[in-house]
């Protein structure tokens, strides 16, 4: 089959299926932003786009993120036309509707089937759009109407998509049952034979020390440093946190961007603010001990997770991150929030320890517990563990279900555009 991946930093969630497609015999292209020159990637031809449109002054604030996608879309409609016109027709089209691109496809090719990545369907009501007092936007009655219209580009790609698959239960369920219909519940996968616990890890850090499993780690990490994840949260608990455990070394993981959510004030960072806040009422010894660490490689990220004695991961109801997993795979200690994501994922007491969000002393009690426990540590690591390989390992469940949804792709017969 000629197969269309479509991502606008591919491989993003294809790294795995691409690849096996490809080695399976199919001649697979991908369309993507990311790259400024034609290249080939593990058998997959790689091939770049342009934006060939800027954003208009005038556009209505609670429709900008719709004009965003739709530049994008036609910017990639225009590069799948160069495409179509060279003689490539593909059988399947996978992609990511996220950022647009995939809004025109089937007007390029109506025949293709389609498969779409339905990452999340933005929910205006109480428990999602207010589940943070502290960081709701000051516009009253009209954040809901913007919210609502963040979810014209999923309205559209109802009529794009001939079937759809979603990572886990939580982010299918944001979706209207009209679309929950067309989607399979398959994670990405966790590489489970590379993402492994190692008692003779050694980590170094930027300031020139190491860290092994002898040191007392506590572990946070975020794409990004910002509240959608908990930041604020746990930077708040830090001044109690390093003053109960005098040994302790807390490593953060996180850029400086805004990956969701509002943006901080004009200048300033997430991370910053949140440092200001705290540092006072932590002395500079206890400082000294809480190292961020940026952006890192993923095996030094790995790395990270085997050192860990907690892992501490926080999350507003949203997208669940792919880090979570690797660290229950590792056999990390896990604390995490006790918001509606986690569900899935964490048992409390069996494979990990959930806390109120907002409850920045339950998570310092939790985590204090645990550093003195080694036994409950090393049952909440193999159960976490245990866990992942048996929902969520790449090779014997996700990559073959991810298969197994590509062949019944291409049984279908094809949708038409929709109005």
């Amino acid at each position: 089959m000629k197969i269309l991946f479509i991502h606008q930093n591919f491989p993003g969630q294809y790294k795995h299926l691409a690849p096996a497609l490809a080695a399976a015999g199919h001649q697979c292209v991908a369309l993507t932003l990311r790259v400024k020159e034609p290249q080939t990637w593990k058998g997959v031809r790689v091939l770049p786009y342009g934006i060939r449109r800027k954003q208009g002054s005038g556009t209505h604030p609670w429709v900008l993120d719709f004009d965003t996608k739709v530049i994008r879309a036609e910017a990639c409609f225009h590069a799948a036309c160069e495409l179509r016109d060279r003689g490539f027709s593909p059988d399947i089209i996978v992609g990511h509707p996220g950022w647009g691109e995939t809004m025109f496809l089937r007007d390029v090719w109506p025949e293709a089937r389609i498969g779409l990545y339905y990452e999340l369907y933005h929910l205006s009501d109480p428990a999602h759009l207010g589940f943070d007092p502290e960081f709701q936007a000051k516009t009253g009655e009209t954040e809901k109407l913007r919210i609502r219209l963040k979810n014209l580009n999923n309205r559209i790609h109802y009529n794009v998509g001939d079937m759809g698959i979603s990572p886990t239960e939580f982010q299918a369920g944001t979706f209207p049952p009209e679309f929950r219909e067309k989607i399979s519940v398959i994670h990405d996968g966790i590489d489970t034979n590379h993402v492994v616990p190692n008692p003779d890890v050694v980590l170094d850090l930027p300031d020139g020390s190491r860290v092994t499993r002898e040191d007392e780690v506590i572990t946070f990490v975020n794409r990004n440093l910002e509240p959608y994840r908990g930041y604020h949260i746990f930077m708040r608990a830090l001044p109690r946190l390093l003053k109960e455990r005098p040994n302790a070394k807390v490593l953060i993981v996180g850029g400086d961007e805004v990956s969701y959510g509002s943006k901080p004030p004009k200048g300033q960072t997430w991370k910053q603010i949140f440092i200001d806040e705290v540092r006072g009422r932590i002395p500079t010894p206890n400082w000294e001990r809480v190292h961020f660490l940026g952006r890192i490689p993923y095996d030094t990220f790995i790395s990270l997770l085997q050192v860990s004695r907690v892992h501490v991961y926080l999350t507003y109801p949203f997208v669940l991150s792919w880090s979570l997993f690797e660290a229950m795979s590792a056999e990390a200690a896990i604390v995490a929030s006790d918001t509606a994501p986690l569900k899935e994922a964490i048992r409390h007491g069996e494979n990990g320890r959930l806390v109120d969000f907002f409850d920045g002393d339950a998570l310092v009690d939790e985590v204090c517990g645990l550093l003195e426990d080694a036994e409950m540590r090393a049952e909440l690591g193999r159960n976490a563990r245990q866990h992942i390989v048996r929902n969520y390992d790449l090779q014997s469940i996700c990559l073959p279900r991810q298969m197994e949804w590509i062949g019944k792709l291409a049984d279908m017969t094809a949708g038409v555009v929709g109005d």
